[in-house]
Formats: C-alpha cells, structure tokens, sequence
C-alpha cells in the first residue's frame, strides 16, 4: 500500500477527506460485523435467548464492560502478534497482528451497531476534526510536552 507523502501531513488541505464516503463505508462494515455476530447468536443471552442489542439512547441492555474488554484482549493479542511476527492461527497466511487487528474493528464495529451508536458518523466527524487540530501538527509533537506518540 503507497501513502500519499507530504513533508508535513497536518498541512496539507482537508480537501482530501470524503467525510460521506467514509460514512458509508463504515455503515456498511458495521452492519456486516453486527449482523455476523448476531447471527452468531452473539447479542443473545446464551441462556435465556434475550435479544441484548437497544435501540439508540436506550440504557444498553448487553454487558458493555464485558464487551470492551473482549475488545482489548483483541488489541493485546494484536500486540503478542506483532512481538513474536507469528501468523495467525486460524489463518496463517496472515500475520497474526492483521488478524487480531480485524477481530477487535468488528468487535467494535458490532458493539456500535448493538447499542445504537452512530460510529460511522462519529468516524467521519472525527477524522475530519483531526485535521484540523493543532497538537496534531510536527511542530506541535516537537515542542516541550507535546506528543511524541
């Protein structure tokens, strides 16, 4: 994959964000990622059959902490992936950090979708936001207590 080379990227024109194109693409990946783990039976209680997805606004009726944290574990074992360079086990002719990586966007992409956020949205926002921001440019990251990372 190239990457587009600007000696400083912050200063570079937002005109290159597709802030539409973004949200529909992120609608359409957390709709598959959601719509796999329900079918899954993953947002229904395994013992009662309770559906556990709510609607936008409403109280979540799934355990949020439990499901951030399966999504951290997918971060850390993105993490082991990197640290040992080993391909993934249940597909290796990747590397274990692609895969891992993949596992925790569509868990996250299905906890959005299951309480009702608007990631797609919050993406596009987000990222349109983050041009704009002044800690986010060189200079800022070279100055005394600006982010190095």
């Amino acid at each position: 994959m190239q990457h587009a080379q600007h000696e400083h990227p912050q200063e570079a024109p937002a005109d290159w964000l597709d802030k539409a194109g973004v949200h529909q693409a992120a609608a359409l990946l957390g709709t598959q990622c959601h719509e796999a783990a329900l079918r899954a039976g993953w947002w229904h209680d395994l013992f009662t059959g309770a559906d556990l997805r709510s609607a936008p606004g409403e109280k979540p009726r799934c355990n949020v902490p439990e499901l951030l944290c399966l999504i951290h574990s997918e971060v850390s074992e993105a993490l082991d992936g990197f640290r040992t360079g080993s391909p993934d086990e249940c597909l290796p002719d990747r590397p274990a950090l692609e895969v891992e990586l993949a596992d925790a966007v569509m868990r996250i992409f299905s906890l959005g979708a299951g309480i009702g956020l608007d990631l797609p949205g919050a993406i596009a926002d987000k990222l349109d936001y983050n041009t704009h921001r002044s800690d986010h440019t060189r200079e800022a990251r070279l100055a005394a207590g600006g982010k190095k990372f």
